[in-house]
């Protein structure tokens, strides 16, 4: 054996639903006041993403390739960037209003 395994259509649309639906069910299982940590954690999966979008774009060799390179990155980090705001948003919710010397970015 070759040790390889290839990915066919319906295994990978196989993997996909499954993928999507384990992850609906751990997170609606999630308490709301858990739901800002695992936002951070989130968006620190965002930031994997984009890497390895970056990384499938710069070894793009046919223009398919590199489009969706191209919108891996792009939507990968509008995601990251939108999970911050959702997270400081939430993070302000929190906050008492006292002015707070270890996060600045919450004072507004």
């Amino acid at each position: 054996m070759d040790g390889q395994t290839t990915l066919t259509g319906f295994l990978a649309i196989y993997l996909f639903l499954l993928a999507a639906f384990t992850g609906y069910e751990v997170i609606s299982r999630v308490p709301a006041i858990l739901h800002t940590p695992l936002m951070s954690g989130s968006n620190f999966i965002h930031g994997i993403v984009v890497v390895g979008a970056l990384y499938a774009l710069l070894h793009a060799t046919t223009m398919v390739e590199q489009v969706i390179g191209f919108l891996g990155v792009l939507f990968g980090a509008a995601n990251a960037a939108g999970g911050y705001v959702v997270t400081v948003r939430m993070l302000r919710m929190f906050h008492s209003g006292k002015p707070s010397k270890t996060a600045p970015e919450l004072r507004r």
